[in-house]
Parts: structure tokens; sequence; C-alpha cells
């Protein structure tokens, strides 16, 4: 409609205005609740065209719209607010319309430019956790919703399955790792661990003897054992300690980090681990061979978490392999002069001059660092996706500076397309228990949300929540397991993506599976009755002869109308959140109506089919909202 009146301004501004107007002048707003009308024409605009007041302007436009447009039914002018009633005949005709349409709000399939979408990106030292979830089904529902939206669309991954993180674990399972009788040391197959998480436990293990041996260096510093360190270590200790003389608690403990910070890489655990990647970086078989082992097993396990999470990837990048085409551009970069190389040997951009500071791009040792890796991984994916027209990298706020830089020097070394790379920064998630406390999780201490765990626990309890509402009979075991899986994921899934991605969140599991709010199962439990309802209500039939809707079913088809708009928003934000509450809006009007009108009692046949239909269309759109959520609508509930 908004086109529609839009184009006939347009056409007969001469008759109207007596001049030719600018589209930009014509705006509109949603009208006021406590104001009859569906569409609202902003007029102070033409005021000063017209030459009169906003309100005479609007009676002008209004008389003129009204008996130009068959399907404007009145209006009304408030101040400068012109206010249309659209016929109930236009707002059936676009109930047909959207009823013909099995994808309606989406566009055509491949019709637009090819886009990746990069999200998950694990190490290979540790499990998956609660941060990756948020991070993980909001790549995926952006990508589907940039997928409706036209997008050829490539999902991927950069697997971090190199670095000295990847090294602590392989050190901490080679030394640390008991011996079964049939000496054989810990694997997934004779402990029954998932790959992921018993190499995650060698991590944890290697941070625990880190830390005691840090505290034992301390410790000898603090009776003046300076042994075997130099004198720049002994004085930088003595500096440190002789400034928390006088100083309040929060600045001593400062000081105490970074007096650990100074003990700890002075531990024989990390020297040996930093001297493992440079073996591994030189192909040493024996290192290779250990590396290759563990991060097998860490593949299999996440192919199972990724399975639970119902997500898929159509194409991953490993930073084993992206960070040599990161040296190589590195070597070119040198040359060229986009980067410099201090007199220790290791390599830095200057990017003093783009408001930001030097970042080291390659170690003195010649070893890679993340950037390096970035930088190969970003001109590899564009070789293999000739067509591609951006990234969008799905990654936390933390890494808000990395992203910057990591653009700014792609563009440096000639790459046009690093323009359109875009970072999808998204707030922390974290855990709030039901006591409301909030606790931050820590990889290295082991105190992280197991993802696996916390899928486990929302399908448990949506087993009890749904055993406890008796509405499974008739089911057998396999279809209740389906749709216990459904509803706990769904309320997973939902939780996260409900909040706009920049913002942080804590995250309750016993919320995220309530039937009652703005939750996920409630969603799926009106989509589960409108099925119900359809199944009770026989074959439907084309709308004819229904001359009038009421209220409910007019604001119920204004809210489905406005289906391709929220997708389109959806994708121009990168925000999965717009999609989940218009779901939850449209629900609540969905539950409105049903209390207000009858449907399968209703008399009159004609206004029967038409709130069939109209139920089945709120089912499709709902449908339709949670799969670009990634989240399954049940049938039955």
């Amino acid at each position: 409609m908004e086109a529609l009146i839009k184009q006939a301004l347009l056409d007969h501004s001469q008759e109207i205005f007596e001049m030719d107007i600018s589209e930009k002048m014509i705006q509109f707003q949603k009208t006021r609740k406590d104001v009859e009308g569906d569409l609202t024409l902003v007029v102070f605009p033409f005021g000063k065209v017209l030459k009169c007041s906003p309100v005479d302007a609007g009676e002008k436009i209004g008389a003129f719209l009204v008996e130009k447009i068959d399907a404007l039914a009145s209006y009304s002018v408030i101040n400068g607010f012109l206010n249309f009633v659209i016929s109930d005949q236009y707002w059936l005709g676009r109930l047909s319309d959207m009823d013909s349409q099995e994808k309606f709000g989406f566009q055509e399939a491949n019709s637009k430019p090819t886009v990746m979408v990069e999200y998950s990106s694990p190490n290979t030292n540790k499990p998956l956790h609660l941060g990756h979830l948020r991070n993980i089904f909001l790549g995926y529902s952006v990508a589907e919703i940039l997928k409706a939206n036209g997008h050829k669309m490539v999902k991927t991954q950069i697997i971090n399955d190199r670095g000295i993180h990847i090294c602590k674990s392989m050190l901490a399972w080679e030394r640390f790792s008991p011996v079964n009788d049939k000496g054989e040391r810990e694997t997934p197959e004779n402990t029954g661990i998932k790959g992921d998480k018993l190499v995650g436990k060698y991590y944890v293990l290697f941070d625990k003897h880190f830390n005691t041996e840090a505290n034992k260096i301390i410790q000898g510093w603090e009776n003046a054992d300076f042994s075997g360190y130099s004198e720049e270590i002994s004085a930088e200790f003595e500096r440190l300690n002789s400034s928390k003389a006088g100083k309040d608690e929060k600045a001593i403990a400062g000081l105490n980090e970074k007096i650990k910070d100074l003990a700890k890489n002075q531990t024989t655990i990390l020297l040996d681990a930093k001297e493992m990647l440079i073996l591994w970086e030189a192909k040493d078989p024996q290192v290779y061979l250990l590396w290759t082992t563990m991060n097998g097993w860490v593949y299999k396990g996440f192919e199972k978490t990724y399975d639970m999470m119902g997500v898929d990837f159509d194409t991953l990048y490993y930073e084993s392999n992206t960070f040599l085409i990161g040296k190589d551009l590195v070597e070119d970069g040198l040359s060229s002069g986009v980067f410099f190389k201090k007199d220790d040997g290791s390599v830095w951009i200057d990017l003093t001059d783009d408001g930001l500071d030097e970042k080291l791009v390659l170690r003195s040792d010649g070893t890679a660092v993340y950037m390096t890796q970035d930088v190969g991984t970003a001109v590899d994916r564009f070789k293999d996706y000739p067509d591609l027209d951006g990234i969008i990298y799905t990654v936390g706020n933390e890494q808000d500076y990395h992203f910057r830089v990591l653009f700014l020097i792609l563009q440096k070394l000639g790459y046009a397309w690093a323009k359109n790379c875009y970072h999808l920064s998204y707030g922390m998630v974290e855990l709030r228990n039901s006591a409301g406390e909030v606790g931050k999780m820590k990889s290295r201490e082991g105190t992280v949300v197991d993802a696996d765990d916390l899928m486990d626990e929302v399908v448990g309890a949506a087993r009890l929540m749904t055993q406890a509402r008796g509405h499974i009979d008739g089911m057998s075991s396999e279809e209740r397991d389906e749709l216990f899986y459904k509803i706990g994921m769904g309320g997973l899934k939902y939780y996260l993506l409900k909040v706009d991605p920049r913002k942080g969140m804590a995250f309750n599991p016993e919320e995220s599976i309530e039937l009652n709010g703005n939750t996920g199962p409630f969603i799926q439990y009106a989509h589960a009755r409108i099925k119900s309802l359809l199944a009770k209500g026989g074959e439907l039939h084309n709308l004819r002869d229904v001359e009038s809707i009421s209220a409910e079913e007019k604001e119920i088809l204004k809210h489905l109308n406005c289906f391709p708009e929220v997708i389109r928003e959806a994708g121009e934000g990168h925000s999965p959140a717009l999609l989940a509450n218009y779901a939850f809006e449209l629900v609540k009007l969905y539950n409105s109506f049903y209390q207000s009108v009858t449907v399968l009692k209703e008399e009159d046949a004609t206004l029967r089919n038409m709130r069939l239909v109209l139920s089945s269309n709120v089912a499709k759109v709902i449908d339709l909202s949670l799969g670009l959520l990634g989240i399954k609508a049940p049938e039955r509930m």
C-alpha cells in the first residue's frame, strides 16, 4: 500500500502540488493505536509546497488519494498526520496473495550477490561452550535470513587448529596422561570420553601445572632467589613488588597479576610449549603426528555437537593451511612497504595514521599470529569463490579492534573487496542460575558451561515439562524424543536469538523452555495448536464472498503483511532478534483473535473458511520465522 500511495503522489504531483515533488518528501509511519487507521502519511513537508497548514494539506491529499485508490476506504487528518483506513477487500486480497505463496516474504533464490557467513570457528584445544552457542545460532540464523533475502549463501568456519593453545593441550597429554594396563594413554576410544572434551581436559591440566610452577617461581623471588634468571627479570620483579607499598587493594591485585605474568613467561612448561609450536611449524614428524591424532579426536566430537545443534557448513577452512598463505602475504607486504621489520626480526604494520597503533603480524621467531592467518584465510576464500561479494564474521565484541585492523590490512594490501567485509559483533553471554546469580566463564580454569551438557539439560527439561502437561498420548517413543528435542533446542535457540546481537545477555536454562511469555516453546505451542485446528477444519477453499473482517482479523493481516519487510530489515541489520520478536507479536495477536471469535463452530461456511485460511497463514509464517532462526515448529505438543 505504501508503494501504491507513493506512486500516486509522484504520478499526480503536478495535479496536486502544481510541481514535481521529491520521493524523499513521502514519509510513512505506523498509525497511533488511539487513532482509527491502518497507515499514516506525514504531511508536514507538503504544507510548505501547498502554502497552507498541515491540516489543509492533509485534507487535500487525503481526498485526492481516496478517490484515486480503491483500496483506501477513508481518511482522517490529525495535526500533520494523514491517517488512511484501508478497505477490508484489500486485506482479503493480501490474504489470498500470501496464501498462494509457499514461502511468503522470501526473495527469489540466488537473485542477489554471494555472501559468506563465518561462525563457530572453534579452537581444537577445548569443547564448545555456552558462548559458542550464541555465536553459532546467530551466524547460522543470519545466513538463513540473508538466503531468504535472495543472497547466494556460503556458510563456513575457520578451525583454529594450530598455535600455542593447541600445543598446551598436546604437551599436557604427552606428559600427564595416565597409562592403562595395556600400556595405552588416554584416548576417546579407551575412555569413552568425547574427543573434544578429552583434549579440553588436558588444556585445563596444563593451566593447573602452569600456575603451580609460576607460583613456585614467585615464592623463590620473594625469598630473593633469582638464580637462573636475568638481571632484567629480577629488576622488574623488584620494581613491581616495591610499587605495592601504599597502594589500595585493587592496585595491589593488579601488580600481583603483572608479577604472575612475569613468572609465567619464565616457566619451563610454557617454554616447552613454545618449543613444540616451533617444531610443529617445522613439521617435526613426532609433533605433527601427535597434532593430527588429537585434532582428529576433536573433529569427531565437534561433529556430534553440530548435529545436536542442527547447524551445518558449506565449506571448512583450517588455520594450519591458511596461516602459510598469510605468511607469504606478509613477505609480499614487506617488499611493497606495507609492513616493516623491527630489530628483533618481528614484522609489524603501522596504523597510527589511521587512528590505531602498530600491529604485530609475525613473531620474531617466525611463527604466525592470529592476524597472519586471518589475512591468509580472507584471501583464500575470495580465490575459492570468485563471485563472493563479502564476508560476515560472527565474532564476539571483544574482537572489535582485531577486525578493524584486519580489514585495514587487507585494504592496504590492495584488496578492494575488503570494504565489503563486516564484523557481526555480538555481546557476551553469561549464565544466570535460578537465584539470579550470574557467573563468568573461563576455559583455562575449566569453569565454562559446556555446550553438550547445556543442550542435554534443556532437552531434559523439555521432556519433564511436556510429560507433565500430558499432551503426548498416542506418540511413539521416537516421536516423543523428537518432540522433546524440538522444544528444548527451540527454547535454547530462541532465548539466545531474541536479544539484539549487540547486547550482552545472561542466560537462564529454566526460563528458556517456559510455555508462557516471550519464549520459543510459547511460539511453537501456538503453531501446534493451529495445526490441530486445521486438521479438524477439513479442506480449505479459495476466499470468496467475504464482505468484511473483524478488527482482530485485520490486525493479524496487517502484521502478516509486514513479514517481507521484517525479513529485509533483519537481513540488513544482521539481527535475528527482529524475526524472533515479530513471531512473538504474531502469536499474541492470534491468541487474542482466537479468544474473540469462533472458528470451527462458525455457522457461516464462508466466514469459517476465511478464518481457517487466515489461521493457516499464521501457522505458515510462524513456521517460516522459526525456520529462519534454526528452530523446528512441531505440529503437535
